[in-house]
């Protein structure tokens, strides 16, 4: 996850622009390459001032699109994204965050299941590990992984936003699947 030390690295490389959301306001950070976080109320405080520093830009065509995407998904009308990504993590969180992406829209994952998917039963809490580090929430969608009951576990925009979220994903893949008859 993108903390304040990393941030002060990346000034004059990243830009950022707020946007309100139904389940409230998170801040884009973009660099030339591609989306590098969706960030929650939560990481903004932690990262205050260092923040701060990265410059505004709303005009930024990356942070623009993004921003069209968000309001799609929530309108119901977008189950996936089509955004560049620069995603900054080790070797194994991207392999993880790939598996994220490939957790289809309205239904869920246990992290057993993402480890299985990985080759080892046992990385779990790796994994979990992992997902905890997902800088760029609702587009590598790490609201869709619970734990082995089926409970909602840990989510940087909290729990209640995980749970609305995956509410507004099934409410909408039941909508779409009611359509097809």
């Amino acid at each position: 996850m993108f903390d304040a030390k990393m941030l002060k690295q990346r000034v004059g490389e990243t830009v950022r622009k707020d946007v309100s959301s139904p389940v409230g306001k998170v801040t884009l950070l973009a660099s030339a390459a591609g989306l590098q976080a969706v960030l929650w109320e939560p990481h903004r405080v932690v990262m205050g001032e260092a923040l701060l520093e990265i410059q505004e830009d709303v005009d930024n065509a990356i942070l623009i699109e993004t921003e069209i995407q968000l309001g799609a998904y929530f309108e119901g009308n977008r189950t996936t994204f089509d955004l560049p990504l620069d995603l900054q993590g080790t070797e194994f969180q991207r392999r993880v965050w790939a598996k994220l992406v490939e957790i289809p829209y309205g239904e869920t994952r246990t992290y057993g299941d993402l480890a299985r998917a990985l080759g080892d039963p046992h990385m779990a809490q790796a994994v979990g590990a992992a997902n905890g580090n997902n800088p760029i929430s609702i587009v590598v969608p790490c609201h869709r992984v619970v734990g082995m009951s089926g409970a909602l576990t840990g989510y940087a925009g909290g729990l209640d936003v995980k749970a609305k979220l995956l509410a507004l994903e099934r409410n909408h893949a039941a909508i779409g699947q009611m359509a097809l008859f």
